[in-house]
C-alpha cells in the first residue's frame, strides 16, 4: 500500500513538471509493518507506520513522505508537518464476505477480522453478538484470510483496495452515515521538513485544497479529542460549493455506548469547525467510558 501511495504522488509530480525530472522512490520499512500480532493500541500506536519515516527526514535522506492520512499521528515530531494532501479518493468501508453482504446478515456467533478498534466497535454496535478478532498483515493477507474461512468476514478501506487494483474484492461498500470512516481515510497526506519552503513549493501542483480543508476539519477535531488508535473515532468532512458539513462518532469499544454530533459552516472555517464539534463531542463523554 505504502509503494502504491508514493508511486501515485511521483506519477502526479511527473504530470506536473515533467517526466525529465529525476523522483527516486526509497521504500522504508515501518516498525508497523513487522508488528502484526498485537493491536496498534498495544503496540505503540499510529506512529508505529511514521517513525522511520520521520528519522529519514530529520536526517535529510528523503524530502518528503507519503502516508495514508488515517495512519498519521494526531501529533507530530518536531520538525515534522504536513505539507498537503493528494485528491482524496472514497472515503468509505469495504465490507468483504463470501457469505453476507452486511454485518446484519451473518449468523450469530460469526467471526469478523479487523485491526481497527474504530470498525470493531461499529460492528459491535449494530451486531454485539458477533464476535471481533485481531486481523493483521497487509490486504492480500488479510483477502487470503477471509477466502480461507478464517474469518467471516472483515472491513477494509475502499480506497486502498482501489489504490491496489483490488476493488472487486469488497462485497458491499457501507454507508458513512453508518459506518463513519476513521479521520483521513482515502487521503495520502505528504509530510516533509518543518520550514522547507523549497520542497513545499515543489508539492503545491499536486496538492487538493479541498481534501486540505477537510482534513484540517478532522484533525482538530482529533486533537481535541486527543484522538488515537486507543478510543474508536470516526470523523469525516464533505466540502460542497464552499461549505464543510462535518460528522463524527466516539464508541465504546465494545459498542455499546456512542456519542455522534454533526456541524456544518463556510469552507474557511474548517479547522474550526473541528474543533468546535470536539469540544461539543468532549462535554458529551462521561468521565471514565473508556476504562476497562
Amino acid at each position: 500500500m505504502a509503494l502504491a501511495q508514493a508511486h501515485e504522488l511521483a506519477s502526479r509530480l511527473c504530470t506536473a513538471h515533467g517526466k525529465a525530472h529525476a523522483i527516486e522512490i526509497v521504500a522504508i520499512k515501518t516498525s508497523g509493518d513487522l508488528i502484526l500480532n498485537l493491536p496498534l493500541s498495544e503496540a505503540g500506536g499510529k506512529g508505529l507506520f511514521t517513525k522511520e519515516l520521520d528519522l529519514a527526514l530529520l536526517e535529510g535522506n528523503i524530502e518528503m513522505a507519503a502516508h495514508s492520512a488515517k495512519d498519521l499521528p494526531t501529533f507530530l515530531p518536531a520538525g515534522i508537518e504536513i505539507g498537503g494532501y493528494l485528491p482524496r479518493a472514497d472515503v468509505r468501508d469495504a465490507w468483504i464476505s463470501p457469505h453476507e453482504p452486511h454485518p446484519l446478515g451473518l449468523p450469530p456467533g460469526s467471526v469478523v477480522g479487523t485491526a481497527s478498534l474504530r470498525r470493531g466497535a461499529m460492528v459491535r454496535r449494530l451486531r454485539p453478538d458477533l464476535k471481533v478478532t485481531l486481523l493483521r498483515g497487509n490486504v492480500e493477507t488479510r483477502l487470503a484470510k477471509v477466502a480461507k474461512g478464517e474469518v467471516a468476514a472483515t472491513l477494509l478501506a475502499l480506497a486502498g483496495l482501489t489504490r491496489l487494483g483490488l476493488e472487486a474484492a469488497a462485497t458491499a461498500v457501507l454507508d458513512v452515515r453508518e459506518f463513519v470512516p476513521a479521520a483521513g481515510q482515502g487521503a495520502i497526506a505528504i509530510t516533509i521538513r518543518t520550514g522547507d519552503s523549497a520542497t513545499r513549493a515543489f508539492l503545491a501542483p499536486v496538492f487538493d485544497a479541498a481534501t486540505g480543508a477537510a482534513l484540517a476539519a478532522e484533525r482538530a477535531f482529533l486533537r481535541v479529542l486527543d484522538g488515537s488508535c486507543k478510543t474508536p473515532i470516526g470523523a469525516n468532512a464533505r466540502v460542497d460549493a464552499g461549505t464543510i458539513a462535518f460528522r463524527a462518532i466516539v464508541l465504546k469499544p465494545d459498542g455499546s455506548r456512542f456519542f455522534e454530533t454533526a456541524v456544518s459552516g463556510p469552507l474557511a472555517e474548517a479547522a474550526s469547525l473541528g474543533k468546535t464539534a470536539g469540544q461539543e463531542l468532549a462535554a458529551q463523554i462521561p468521565a471514565g467510558l473508556f476504562d476497562p
